[in-house]
């Protein structure tokens, strides 16, 4: 089973799964569960391994809808982890939504670079903008880690392609037309590829800028995590096992 990300939309502020592996790498802590903050209670969820679900609130613990019987001691390092965890929250949450501006400014440099006529007639920006602030409302209102997991990812990241790659194809494509027209075909040949790159090459330098931008920060909360990791220290499931809802990962 893969490490998934404890604190939901980490993932996100680092474009994705493989940013995420990192920050497990960076940390050395990482989870094999789904996290659900909901008002009531934090939900951790996986399949294969049991416990499949282990329920924290108030300093209370249940594991595969088994109550645990706790300590006082035990009952207060349970409040205190999920006390933590929802901390970490409107953090993570900051973090993932300066994440999209820098990559709505970084895509927009790749297609300033490549289309600078597309850019300035404020269609490229409208629909970009728009997208932008569809992604941040999913931020604000997501509760689970399942929304930031890599697969979910990369479908965000090509509704952002399919929105803006028409945009720019219009308006390059007249142009490139007209090059052919005048018999300039490499011209038009390269203006394509320009264009191409935006949606393909200039990936690799938006997660770049992502990435020095904002990495510091989620280093930042390493020490959160870490401390989440000895607060679960002692507990145990149900059945009498060691919980291990994070583990050091290599």
């Amino acid at each position: 089973m893969s490490a998934r990300p404890l604190v939901f939309l980490v993932a996100a502020c680092l474009a994705g799964g493989a940013a995420a592996q990192d920050l497990d790498h960076a940390c050395r802590v990482a989870s094999t569960y789904d996290l659900t903050v909901r008002p009531d209670a934090l939900l951790f969820e996986r399949e294969g391994v049991a416990p499949h679900a282990v329920r924290m609130h108030d300093g209370s613990l249940a594991t595969d809808g088994r109550a645990v019987g706790l300590r006082p001691d035990e009952q207060d390092r349970v409040a205190l982890f999920e006390a933590r965890v929802r901390a970490l929250v409107p953090k993570a949450k900051a973090i993932a939504t300066d994440g999209v501006d820098v990559a709505a400014r970084a895509v927009r440099d790749e297609a300033l670079s490549a289309a600078p006529d597309a850019v300035a007639s404020g269609d490229f920006d409208r629909v970009l903008n728009a997208r932008v602030a569809d992604i941040k409302r999913r931020i604000a209102a997501s509760q689970s880690t399942r929304d930031w997991q890599e697969d979910a990812m990369r479908a965000y990241a090509q509704e952002i392609v399919s929105d803006i790659a028409p945009v720019l194809t219009q308006d390059v494509g007249g142009q490139a037309m007209q090059m052919a027209l005048n018999g300039d075909l490499q011209g038009a040949a390269a203006l394509r590829d320009r264009v191409a790159s935006v949606t393909t090459g200039g990936q690799a330098r938006v997660v770049a800028k992502l990435r020095s931008s904002l990495e510091p920060r989620v280093r930042a909360l390493c020490p959160s995590l870490r401390e989440l990791e000895d607060l679960q220290s002692g507990l145990r499931d149900a059945s009498g096992q060691p919980l291990r809802l994070l583990e050091p990962s290599e």
